[in-house]
């Protein structure tokens, strides 16, 4: 069918107003010929965000702060509220800078797990699949929006909604990059009606597979286990020993059958270097090798390979003796492979674990944190962001800790939840608390706080969208917690310039900071102070945000200063982040006729 004519007859029909027409006409525009389509349904929280616009406000008093003068501690933030508004105010202070992103919806099962506009969405509801597809779209087009380049997300689902979510994926993160689907074995029990499942699965998208490194399964550990027993070895071979025996009884080294030949060996070469050997003796037959002022048969049954393959090992170090047995040295700093698409963690891990530091079972099937940290271990690095805005018990904060204690990494870690039936209270952030400052477990024992890491927690809060200069210097005061996040500078020094409600003063302690003027009537005096300021730190460079009415930021009043600082303006940089993640204001919007692009209209 021809789609001009069609658009033509749609536009003489008689009868039907202007904006029935616009809706038929969009209709015809917007038909895919190949994908998922659903009756999009409209949330309340999106509603909301039509008049209202997002900021955080810090909770201070539930703080947990480990270095008060510098920012040394990886900062990690806990935000109670729905997670759109939470991810529409991320796009402010982290567009483009997430590195990673877990997230564990709900499974949309019809057995209370999924809530759509405070009601419970049950097997029965007519829409229950269009109603899953709407509320995750929305968010999953924000998540795009905030992953750094080679950013990478891994959304944990079953067989309810997961054809749909490949789908939905596809349209919105693009097919191909589309990276893989990992089966996660979680139970040796089977459910399901005629075949038994014992699995969930686990879809993982770059932003750009362009930009995504080749992942291997570092399957000899973690390159700070290797620095640690590399370090030990410099005081003491025995201790290195035993401590790389410690990292895989406590299977921080996954027990593969090559590491259960390492537990027999504990190899360390003399510099510290941890290996497997693989045998290259036999018993005296076949063609004979030279092996330096050695010459040895072949294995029984088997030949070496080329002479020249083993002076090559000899080259490059990787000839070891045991007696007279040569063999050959594999290190595990370079023994990798690529990730297998099944991993195995019992789902009753997970219970277990968050049983042990909450004392009582206050969450249903939350995941292992072995589980999350080997996704976070693949798909990140040492100063990685992480992001989950479904964030459940808390189990990918946990996880991240976990991992930067085991080595040495920096990973900074956003969860976002609401707070129904206290979940943010009780749950998330009490047990991610325990875990920072330590606990004593079912049993009575102590377990040690991983206190190198601070949490600060925020609640969602609102200013009226309305662009009236009264709500514009509304956002701005409300916007601190914004530009402390997006800035990662936390600890305010106002005191050394002048304290006033006018203006605050803001750093890291390491050389970062973040200078906020709330009224355009003193940047004459905020100008005085900050010079006064470079006067005693000479070099140093500070991060300016000034109100302004508009996208101004008073340029040329700041002009003797022009080389120590960044000028921003407030609110317009956050209207601006804003602008493209915001439903539109005006739900009566009428389209015009347009023939070939597709018509906006709002129900």
């Amino acid at each position: 069918m021809n789609k001009k004519e069609l658009l033509d007859k749609v536009k003489s029909l008689d009868g039907l107003s202007t904006e029935e027409k616009a809706y038929l006409i969009n209709l015809v525009n917007t038909k895919k010929k190949y994908g998922l389509v659903w009756e999009d349904k409209l949330e309340d929280v999106e509603e909301h965000l039509r008049t209202h616009l997002p900021v955080l406000k810090e909770v201070k008093e539930r703080a947990i702060i480990n270095d008060t003068e510098t920012e040394k501690h990886p900062n990690h933030i806990l935000i109670e509220g729905d997670n759109l508004h939470a991810l529409t105010s991320l796009t402010f202070t982290h567009k483009g800078k997430i590195d990673l992103i877990y997230i564990d919806p709900p499974y949309n099962t019809g057995n209370k797990d999924f809530i759509y506009n405070d009601s419970y969405v049950d097997k029965e509801d007519a829409f229950r699949h269009s109603k899953w597809i709407s509320f995750i779209s929305k968010r999953l087009k924000i998540a795009k929006c905030l992953l750094s380049d080679n950013g990478v997300i891994f959304i944990s689902i079953d067989d309810n909604e997961q054809a749909q979510l490949r789908l939905l994926s596809n349209e919105i993160l693009g097919e191909n990059n589309f990276i893989g689907n990992i089966i996660w074995h979680n139970s040796s029990r089977t459910s399901g009606n005629q075949i038994s499942t014992v699995h969930e699965y686990i879809n993982v998208y770059a932003k750009s597979i362009a930009f995504l490194p080749e992942w291997k399964s570092k399957r000899e550990g973690f390159e700070g286990i290797i620095k640690s027993v590399q370090n030990e070895w410099k005081k003491s071979p025995n201790k290195a020993q035993r401590l790389l025996k410690d990292f895989i009884s406590e299977k921080l080294i996954e027990n593969t059958d090559k590491f259960r030949f390492l537990k027999n060996y504990s190899n360390i070469d003399e510099i510290g270097h941890i290996f497997y050997a693989v045998d290259l003796s036999g018993d005296g037959q076949g063609e004979p090798r030279k092996f330096g002022d050695k010459i040895l048969d072949a294995p029984k049954g088997r030949h070496w390979m080329s002479q020249e393959f083993i002076d090559n090992l000899y080259k490059e170090n990787r000839i070891v003796w045991k007696g007279e047995r040569p063999y050959k040295a594999v290190y595990l700093k370079d023994s990798t492979e690529k990730q297998q698409g099944i991993i195995r963690f019992p789902t009753r891990a997970g219970r277990h674990e968050l049983k042990k530091i909450l004392h009582n079972e206050v969450f249903n099937n939350p995941k292992p944190s072995d589980l999350i940290l080997k996704l976070i271990k693949l798909g990140s690095n040492q100063n990685s962001i992480i992001l989950d805005f479904f964030a459940g018990s808390g189990t990918t904060l946990h996880s991240t800790i976990r991992l930067n204690k085991e080595d040495g990494g920096n990973r900074k870690c956003i969860l976002v939840t609401n707070n129904e039936n206290n979940i943010a209270d009780e749950v998330t952030y009490k047990r991610n608390k325990k875990v920072i400052q330590g606990y004593s477990n079912t049993k009575g024992d102590n377990i040690k706080g991983l206190n190198n890491n601070n949490l600060r927690y925020y609640q969602t809060d609102f200013v009226e969208r309305k662009t009236s200069l009264t709500n514009k210097r509304k956002l701005t005061q409300l916007s601190t917690e914004l530009l402390c996040i997006k800035e990662n500078c936390y600890t305010e020094i106002t005191s050394k310039l002048e304290n006033a409600s006018w203006h605050k003063f803001f750093t890291n302690g390491i050389g970062n900071f973040v200078y906020v003027i709330y009224d355009d009537m003193y940047i004459e005096d905020g100008v005085a102070h900050l010079t006064n300021f470079f006067t005693q730190n000479p070099g140093a460079h500070i991060k300016v945000y000034v109100f302004a009415n508009g996208p101004y930021p008073y340029t040329e009043e700041f002009e003797a200063i022009a080389e120590n600082i960044e000028l921003v303006a407030l609110p317009d940089a956050i209207y601006k982040a804003y602008q493209n993640i915001l439903p539109k204001q005006n739900k009566d919007f009428v389209p015009e006729l347009e023939e070939e692009s597709p018509v906006e209209f709002d129900q």
